[in-house]
């Protein structure tokens, strides 16, 4: 079943990059105790993704911080050292936690995967944003399907 509003995060590992290599977070561990902005894009270095999604968040950091957001994060069917380059190329390092979800644990867990199998990219997540606090999920934005619209950083604020 999706996750909905309301409810708890599942139990899941993500990896980050880290400046030793990866690092292994749980889901119970990040967002304990905090209001976390999560987003997922299908893919590091995609088109939408590095051209729109993950710069509305570097851009909007300091107003999401300002409304109450403690970390902003991004979540991608990808390996660290991906989202590693990624984050470095986008300008994203110190702006915007890199979580790794490379077997797609995650979105399974929370039943958001995407079928990326017609553009040779097998299984990833959809395009989404979750407003997490203290582990639960307080907004939830699922884009339809080619859509990016509800989980930008733009109507995340309007949520705050």
């Amino acid at each position: 079943m999706t996750i909905k509003q309301g409810d708890a995060l599942p139990e899941a590992t993500f990896t980050k990059p880290g400046e030793q290599g990866p690092e292994s977070v749980s889901t119970a561990d990040f967002f304990k105790g905090r209001k976390v902005a999560l987003f997922s894009v299908p893919g590091a270095f995609t088109p939408t993704c590095s051209a729109k999604h993950l710069p509305s968040y570097i851009e909007k950091e300091a107003e999401l911080k300002a409304k109450g957001v403690d970390e902003i994060a991004c979540t991608a069917v990808n390996d660290a050292f991906v989202m590693g380059a990624w984050s470095k190329a986008a300008g994203a390092d110190g702006k915007v936690t890199m979580l790794a979800d490379g077997n797609g644990d995650f979105v399974k867990a929370i039943d958001l995967v995407l079928d990326g199998s017609k553009f040779g990219m097998g299984t990833r997540g959809q395009r989404f944003s979750i407003l997490v606090n203290d582990g639960v999920v307080e907004q939830l934005n699922v884009e339809a399907p080619g859509e990016y619209k509800v989980s930008s950083a733009e109507h995340m604020l309007t949520q705050l």
